[in-house]
């Protein structure tokens, strides 16, 4: 056991350099914590309140009682992104965008959650800010360009190779493979968010089936699967 965490995490006690300097254990952070934000915010709101039904989107945990969790989360996600260096500098541009613009989808909270979920119980509501439109608008964009980098990022960054195709080895092809499926699945999310965002999709239709959240889920926990994979935590090269 011990073993397998010194390994997950990259520890060498024979160097007093930090642990999060390797680049490996940096992507297979960021991956883990993707996964776990869609998970453990309806998780800890269900322990806190008993609030069972998902909300409209991830975004409106922050005024819940799961705010803690949906503040440490995308903070400790966003930190990485930003020290994160990669091999090329488009990977350290890219993932310090991406990192930036997560910080600012805390500092620009979404729409009033009130008038999100007039239906349910607010038992479970925290804090009912004032609406405002620049916010909610630098809102959607600050997590539209989040999720775009981490997109080209899959798509276009971690497919990239010095070996030629036909010299990968099998697992390089598999990881590549993921990479294009999560990046498939993350422009879907985009896609069907901008499709309710132009009510081209039924408003009514959208939000009772609570579109964004599972949107948003699909798009962050297939971001998280594909810097599992660059980070070598399944499929590494043996």
């Amino acid at each position: 056991m011990q073993a397998d965490v010194k390994k997950f995490l990259g520890l060498d006690f024979n160097t007093n350099r930090p642990w999060l300097d390797n680049t490996y254990t940096l992507r297979k952070l960021i991956g883990l914590l993707g996964i776990l934000l869609p998970l453990l915010l309806p998780l800890f709101l269900y322990l806190y309140s008993g609030h069972v039904p998902p909300l409209e989107s991830i975004s409106h945990y922050y005024y819940t009682q799961s705010q803690s969790v949906f503040t440490i989360i995308i903070s400790l996600m966003a930190i990485f992104l930003m020290i994160y260096k990669g091999k090329d500098p488009v990977d350290f541009y890219i993932s310090f965008i991406a990192g930036f613009f997560a910080l600012m989808v805390i500092l620009f909270p979404t729409s009033n959650i009130d008038a999100a979920n007039t239906s349910l119980s607010n038992a479970y509501i925290i804090t009912i800010p004032t609406d405002n439109t620049v916010r909610i608008a630098f809102h959607y964009i600050s997590a539209a360009i989040f999720l775009g980098c981490l997109t080209y990022m899959s798509f276009f960054q971690f497919t990239k190779s010095n070996v030629p195709k036909n010299e990968r080895t099998p697992q390089k092809l598999t990881r590549n493979t993921i990479y294009k499926i999560c990046g498939a699945f993350m422009c879907i999310g985009l896609l069907v968010m901008l499709l309710g965002l132009l009510n081209v999709i039924d408003e009514t239709v959208y939000t009772k089936l609570r579109l964004t959240f599972w949107m948003e889920t699909l798009a962050v926990f297939s971001f998280g699967l594909s810097w599992l994979v660059k980070g070598e935590a399944i499929l590494g090269d043996k």
